[in-house]
């Protein structure tokens, strides 16, 4: 059932929202980060460790049956999100980083030779670019870059150019993280897999904004983080195509991992369990499959139009003050990043820090795409459900006021 949008609904639900930070109310611009937590996420967290607790898929009293059952309704719930095949084409990890790493560490690490070519976008967060960097010193592949154009969207005439038969990865994300440029997966995909290649898609910031369907995409892998999807910190999803997931090697050896262990070999446990050894983070899956519930009720069109109302109405209000420069501005983003010419960025989000308002500010985790753009960092607003107009006015009218003195 869709549920009525009202912003003072929404943010009531929201404790964190109701704060001072620096002696004034909060206003909190830095969703694309780590975005709050509605009660009732919360209260999946504490209900679990307050009446549930008890490992899964181990011991036989009912209350870990409980768990377990709870456990694995939570990545049904993660499946239907993504539409994916099967729940054991979804795999717990802490976050995209993690899972970022485990496709490396075991699907790339056990297929690449020397001289194949992992192509990797210059618009991407370090998450998408280290691990790659790694396994291609493992293996001796090389890390190709699929270059941007001026206005931060990636060059697709570049991609098509650069992908050939050595191309055995390809790896973007869907909505980056410092510009918000939407990268035209639906196209990327297809051509890859004309060459053979894997497609890799980070989603951290698409799945709050786009309702994904990874059947229809036909990615390879898809991760996300549940802390950008108002979900706790620590939890993750790796989305496999079931046939890739059953041919890779474990990553991790421990518990819950293995059917049968001797001195003399192991073997290990089906999909998904061969990937999430030891004992899972049970009240992150709990509070990501509440999360996602959570998130569902609203329609998504209405969402998005409230937040891209919100993002023009900060940018008309900040657009005029001397040496403002937008960053690669997006025509359909949740966010934004500028600089101030002859300002240092951190200088001005500790004035807007000290008037209560809380963006980002350094070089988001992209250090490739500051450097093809002649930056050191940038400021950058990111809007959630929870914002208000109030709180883009405050942003105006501390920005002013922090140009003003500096």
């Amino acid at each position: 059932m869709t549920a009525q949008f009202s912003i003072d609904t929404i943010r009531a639900q929201f404790p964190a929202l109701h704060q001072e930070s620096n002696g004034e109310p909060l206003v909190y611009l830095d969703s694309a980060a780590t975005a709050q937590k509605p009660q009732v996420v919360i209260d999946a967290i504490k209900n679990y460790y307050s009446g549930q607790n008890a490992n899964v898929h181990r011991g036989s009293h009912s209350l870990t049956a409980k768990a377990t059952a709870k456990f694995e309704q939570a990545r049904e719930t993660v499946q239907h999100f993504l539409n994916a095949a099967s729940n054991r084409e979804i795999v717990w990890t802490r976050g995209a980083t993690e899972a970022l790493n485990l496709i490396a560490q075991t699907y790339a690490r056990q297929n690449l030779k020397p001289g194949d070519e992992i192509l990797v976008s210059e618009l991407e967060h370090h998450a998408n670019i280290v691990p790659w960097q790694i396994v291609a010193e493992q293996t001796g592949a090389k890390v190709v870059k699929i270059p941007m154009t001026a206005d931060c969207t990636l060059d697709m005439a570049a991609y098509e150019q650069l992908l050939n038969a050595n191309t055995k990865i390809v790896a973007v994300a869907q909505i980056t993280n410092v510009t918000g440029t939407r990268n035209p997966i639906e196209q990327m995909i297809p051509l890859a897999h004309q060459y053979g290649a894997v497609v890799v898609v980070d989603g951290a910031q698409a799945v709050v904004h786009e309702q994904v369907d990874v059947q229809a995409l036909d990615a390879d892998f898809y991760v996300f983080s549940g802390h950008k999807l108002y979900a706790p910190a620590g939890i993750g999803v790796l989305y496999g195509k079931l046939a890739l997931l059953e041919a890779m090697p474990p990553w991790h050896g421990g518990g819950k991992m293995v059917e049968k262990v001797t001195f003399a070999g192991t073997t290990f446990s089906g999909v998904p369990g061969k990937f999430e050894a030891g004992t899972p983070n049970v009240a992150g899956s709990l509070g990501l499959a509440a999360a996602i519930e959570w998130h569902n009720q609203f329609d998504h069109q209405q969402a998005e139009q409230h937040i891209a109302a919100l993002r023009q109405r900060a940018i008309d209000g900040i657009k005029d003050i001397e040496d403002l420069r937008f960053v690669g501005l997006q025509p359909d983003a949740s966010l934004f990043s500028f600089v101030v010419d002859g300002v240092h960025h951190q200088d001005i989000a500790t004035l807007l820090d000290q008037q209560g308002v809380a963006l980002r500010a350094g070089h988001h985790c992209a250090h490739p795409m500051l450097d093809a753009l002649g930056l050191a960092g940038t400021l950058r607003v990111s809007i959630a459900l929870y914002n208000t107009e109030s709180d883009i006015d405050r942003f105006i009218a501390a920005l002013h006021k922090a140009c003003s003195l500096l």
